[in-house]
């Protein structure tokens, strides 16, 4: 019996070095980016191109029989150099301003304490192309956003998102992009809020799946702010919520909140 009680104790002895150090490794610093991500840029649509007359080609008297049988008129020509749509302006997202942030429930198993446990990063970038003159006209350009810099309160936490959660030190960037917007007003006014929703493909995990974000957004001269809001599930990216047996178990919805601040781009 004392036998059976001592391989017994080191079997559960074994058991717990082996979770604190998965613990350790889980939770000891992982890769993350720097600075902020690159994003494809939008342009300015151009005004239909117009059709100029060309001069016609003054004849001479010696010229009058075969101006006779010769088609009069003019050649049109295109003038391809036209100027921006009017009424469209290019928005920067200022990463300096704008935030991505998530916020998922938290169960610790020890003594059944429920929080929502929230990362953020200001590793954001974007265009956004608004036409207030034609709205249908408007455009959401890639948005990119580096998760491997998200920050909660709790640093443990973090690095087990980037090494093993999340896996972000290996795969860094959300991309949301084939973006199309939806229920646009057809009257945009400075200083007052509007809604609509934009539907695209987000890429997670090296797993893209559609999404449709909720918007609500002001202008305001050559500034745009906005905060976009979802919600999805971890598992549709292939990423398993945490569960830390006996110690912590994480929700699978995430809400994905975009808090954005962009600037007119000149052109």
């Amino acid at each position: 019996m004392k036998k059976i009680g001592l391989i017994i104790g080191g079997v559960i002895a074994v058991a717990i070095i082996g979770v604190i150090a998965y613990s350790l490794w889980l939770t000891s610093d992982a890769e993350k980016g720097t600075g902020t991500p690159v994003a494809a840029t939008l342009v300015l649509p151009t005004t239909a191109p117009t059709t100029a007359a060309a001069p016609t080609t003054p004849t001479t008297a010696s010229d009058t029989s075969a101006a006779a049988t010769a088609t009069t008129g003019t050649e049109p020509t295109t003038d391809a150099s036209q100027p921006a749509a009017a009424g469209a302006k290019i928005y920067r997202i200022d990463a300096s301003q704008s935030s991505a942030s998530y916020q998922v429930r938290e169960t610790f198993l020890k003594d059944n304490q429920i929080v929502d446990a929230v990362g953020v990063t200001k590793a954001i970038a974007g265009d956004i192309l608004i036409d207030t003159a034609t709205p249908a006209n408007s455009q959401v350009g890639e948005i990119v956003v580096d998760i491997s810099q998200l920050q909660s309160d709790s640093e443990r936490r973090d690095n087990a998102i980037r090494r093993e959660w999340l896996e972000s030190s290996q795969y860094p960037n959300a991309v949301f992009k084939n973006a199309v917007i939806s229920d646009l007003p057809s009257d945009l006014k400075e200083g007052v809020e509007f809604t609509f929703k934009i539907t695209g493909d987000m890429t997670i995990h090296d797993t893209t799946n559609p999404m449709t974000f909720d918007v609500t957004a002001t202008l305001n001269g050559d500034t745009l702010t906005g905060k976009a809001t979802t919600k999805f599930n971890m598992s549709s990216f292939n990423v398993d919520a945490p569960d830390i047996g006996g110690m912590l178990k994480a929700e699978d919805e995430v809400l994905l909140t975009l808090d954005l601040v962009a600037k007119a781009v000149a052109q």
